[in-house]
């Protein structure tokens, strides 16, 4: 069985709640269109397919659009060595999706990154607590809208931050956009910001345009 077979059998078995499978570079990606229906889809992937290995769970934050989370499991199967993502969408505004620990109990922590970093819960996790920061450190250091600086905060006797300069470094550069000036590597401070949202909006776009989602590679219809 090669990956794109057990995407496939994915999709025969969830219908509509699965997207065709979509194949990058190798790569093969399924969209769950309801993110309540992660644990059973897991389950039969583990089960019935023999990915028996959880290589990661990472989380991205499409900001400025909805939903604006988007969180990605990448199965493996050790013995077939057919990998799979399964891609699924959030609400801001719930933040909120099923734990796969009953399926593999490595998602813990990588579960416990993405609520600390991101801020999005995991329902019936075990020991939902943050791994890097501490607890009560109220910002989640890895969406798009926490500075590049950071931000102060303070927990008496416990912990503080405070913002780090920006002179000198560090560059960065937008990928993306018909402007030069966006690409350029540069120190990002908040002027440029609504040059570097444009500039994203219109690599989404073009992404959009090329392949048939805004959010990740898909099949690139021929013009």
């Amino acid at each position: 069985m090669t990956s794109v077979e057990a995407a496939k059998k994915l999709k025969a078995k969830f219908g509509d709640l699965i997207s065709e499978p979509l194949e990058f570079h190798g790569d093969v990606s399924l969209i769950l269109t309801d993110a309540e229906k992660i644990v059973e889809v897991c389950l039969y992937a583990k089960n019935e397919l023999d990915f028996n290995y959880l290589v990661d769970i990472s989380s991205l934050d499409n900001y400025g659009d909805d939903p604006r989370w988007t969180v990605v499991y990448h199965l493996r199967g050790l013995r077939s060595g057919c990998e799979v993502r399964i891609k699924t969408d959030v609400g801001e505004e719930k933040s909120k999706l099923p734990s796969v620990i009953s399926v593999w109990t490595t998602a813990n922590w990588h579960e416990r990154e993405i609520y600390d970093m991101m801020g999005i819960h995991f329902r019936d996790h075990p020991d939902l607590r943050r791994i890097l920061m501490w607890e009560g450190y109220p910002y989640f250091p890895l969406r798009k809208d926490f500075p590049l600086a950071g931000k102060e905060s303070e927990l008496p006797g416990i912990a503080f931050t405070r913002t780090t300069p920006m002179e000198g470094g560090p560059f960065v550069t937008v990928a993306g956009g018909n402007s030069a000036q966006a690409r350029e590597p540069r120190i990002r401070i908040p002027e440029t910001d609504s040059l570097e949202t444009m500039s994203r909006l219109e690599r989404r776009k073009e992404i959009q345009e090329a392949h048939g989602h805004p959010k990740g590679p898909g099949p690139i219809e021929k013009k």
